[in-house]
């Protein structure tokens, strides 16, 4: 690059800048004792960002079972890597378009950078890469240089694109203006801004082959992106784009059902990165024929896969089945002691990682012998399977209850503090007297029941896991000997 380039770039006012998230997201990126607690405090400080990581985690990409509803949550479902690297991309790029009158062009730049994103990782993903966010990340910056060429000198720069008929053509026009191609550009600036090594070294190959798998995955995205977006020499632009996909994926993996699997993951991709990216009509022949392919294309074998894949739902299902059914108390449908523990072990984990207040209740019917003694165990057994279930619908989803043993059942309330905590607890206790749990010779029976609570937050710090049981567990004795029939809080 130029020493005249340098200095225009270093001394362009309009030059952007990673935002001051960003910066310190870099710096935890290098940090190899980041953990989610440090992430969670840094990402929540940057509202737009927060929403983002929510999107992403709720997104079909990331999702589970559960609705994931806050940061902390969104955080432990993608992890510490994964979070960085995406929050790093999203901060990134709000600062990297700004407004000097260039911004059809800067619009078309980011289309190719989101769409290369998309297709980095779905080649990573094919390839056997296992840093999917690194490369989508790595996929999303690799034109960073013409951003920052376009802001340096919006005119020149714009004029030279406008005159290129491809991207090899813009290159060899680059070097010749600037001594230097926007890759370049790109990679000099990801050095003064101190990214990792690894996404300088892939935007400085991002324009030549390469022999480095993960490298290799986004010379090829930009190339694909480029065939998405062409207005002409599709032909010529499907052969490179072939060549490349061969070049860093080892299975049996086609562009056209590569075309096809952006297809179908571009509108989600597309929102996360807030731009428009339309369905090419040149790949319209292309794309209908891989679909026919897909349909029709050795029926025998695509039967046999199918009833493979029956046969291993059915398999999973089962197998799911039985470890649900292992975690279940059979009598009253909560879950168990043991798996209890387990849950427990992991939200205490979560709760000091992340700081956020954590509570946990032991729960004792009152005189459940009696009714025993009395009414028999089958009346008792109805008590006890009634009483669980009405104690689960009272809770949050996110809540968690099990049967510790005989009449005694343990609640776990996250992100509740004591004082949330003892509400519900409370508001249960007086909807439970109110509540028959029976009927016996065509008369109510009712019950109810003392509770010890315990809370791991701001005003008490607990140890582990199990001091805080033994806690709430103090707490339960204290409401039996004042009584019964109340709830309980450990310290008071």
């Amino acid at each position: 690059m130029r020493p005249e380039l340098e200095t225009q770039l270093l001394h362009c006012r309009n030059l952007p800048s990673p935002p001051a998230v960003a910066l310190r997201i870099i710096e935890l990126a290098q940090d190899p004792g980041a953990d989610l607690a440090a992430t969670a405090r840094l990402i929540g400080m940057d509202a737009a960002l927060s929403a983002r990581m929510l999107r992403v985690a709720n997104s079909p990409l990331y999702a589970g079972r559960r609705r994931v509803d806050n940061l902390g949550q969104a955080l432990t479902l993608l992890g510490v890597n994964a979070t960085l690297s995406l929050a790093l991309g999203f901060s990134l790029a709000q600062g990297l378009r700004g407004t000097n009158g260039t911004a059809a062009e800067q619009d078309c730049i980011w289309r190719r950078s989101a769409l290369a994103a998309l297709v980095a990782r779905l080649l990573g993903h094919h390839a056997g890469v296992r840093r999917l966010e690194d490369l989508l990340l790595a996929g999303l910056l690799q034109d960073i240089g013409a951003l920052a060429l376009l802001q340096a000198m919006p005119e020149e720069y714009s004029t030279l694109r406008a005159q290129a008929v491809d991207n090899a053509d813009l290159l060899q026009r680059e070097r010749t203006a600037f001594g230097a191609d926007h890759a370049q550009v790109g990679a000099w600036l990801a050095r003064h801004w101190r990214l990792p090594s690894y996404l300088v070294d892939a935007i400085a190959a991002s324009e030549a082959d390469s022999d480095d798998a993960f490298q290799a995955c986004v010379v090829a995205s930009g190339t694909i992106a480029d065939l998405w977006l062409a207005n002409g020499q599709v032909e010529q632009l499907g052969e490179h784009a072939r060549a490349r996909v061969e070049a860093c994926v080892t299975d049996s993996t086609r562009l056209d059902g590569l075309l096809v699997q952006i297809e179908t993951a571009l509108p989600e991709v597309a929102t996360l990165f807030e731009v428009q990216i339309a369905h090419p009509a040149h790949l319209a022949a292309i794309i209908d024929d891989a679909k026919e392919l897909l349909i029709v294309r050795n029926l025998r074998e695509i039967q046999d896969a199918a009833r493979a894949r029956s046969e291993a739902q059915a398999s999973e299902d089962q197998v799911r089945r039985l470890t649900e059914q292992a975690r279940r108390d059979p009598l009253t449908g909560v879950y168990n002691r043991l798996q209890m523990e387990d849950v427990l072990e992991r939200e205490f984990a979560t709760a000091v990682a992340l700081q956020h207040p954590l509570s946990i209740a032991f729960i004792d019917l009152d005189d459940f012998k009696n009714i025993n003694d009395r009414h028999g165990h089958l009346v008792g057994d109805r008590v006890l399977h009634q009483f669980a279930q009405a104690l689960q619908r009272m809770l949050r989803s996110t809540d968690l209850v099990a049967r510790y043993g005989g009449e005694e059942f343990l609640v776990v309330l996250s992100h509740s503090n004591e004082a949330a905590a003892g509400r519900v607890l409370r508001r249960i206790l007086e909807e439970t007297s109110r509540m028959p749990m029976a009927e016996v010779d065509g008369k109510p029976l009712y019950v109810t029941f003392s509770a010890g609570l315990a809370t791991h937050g701001t005003s008490r710090q607990f140890a582990d896991a199990r001091s805080l049981l033994q806690a709430a567990d103090d707490a339960l004795y204290g409401a039996k000997r004042e009584g019964r029939n109340r709830v309980s809080q450990h310290g008071q």
